[in-house]
């Protein structure tokens, strides 16, 4: 089965209540939910959230390792970290970057990803959907694809 990992950085355990003229009403448990719902049988998905760098890089590093599709939202690390990029691709981690604002319509620090040069995909803007479309991605139509 497709294994794929979702992982959350920083400030993303507060959705629901950060914020939510930009990111909405959503929380992260109710985007773990609607994505389980998505997957089905298709995939088996886990779910990882830190406000802590080093976490994000080591389950990239896992991930690579075992051949794990990662949809990944960095929040604020996306512009800024340079170990994320490492990560992805010294790991050679399979990723699509996901964000619920579009961010290119907001301040110009967020319009520049350290993360998108080495990401399969870069997916903004849709809010919840966001994260549905990056699964599909992954998945790509074919089981085997991240497997």
């Amino acid at each position: 089965m497709v294994q794929i990992l979702v992982i959350n950085g920083p400030n993303l355990n507060l959705l629901g209540t950060r914020e939510p003229g930009v990111y909405g009403a959503v929380t992260l448990a109710g985007i773990e939910e609607r994505l389980r719902a998505r997957a089905g049988s298709r995939a088996e998905l886990q779910f990882r959230q830190s406000n802590h760098e080093g976490d994000l890089v080591g389950w990239i590093h896992e991930a690579g390792r075992n051949g794990t599709g990662v949809i990944l939202n960095a929040g604020a690390y996306t512009h800024t970290s340079i170990a994320l990029r490492d990560a992805i691709s010294g790991a050679g981690a399979t990723v699509i970057e996901v964000h619920l604002s579009n961010v290119h319509a907001r301040e110009s620090f967020r319009h520049r990803s350290t993360i998108a040069p080495v990401a399969r995909g870069v997916i903004a803007g849709f809010g919840p959907l966001s994260y549905d479309l990056a699964l599909e991605a992954l998945l790509d139509g074919r089981e085997g694809a991240c497997a």
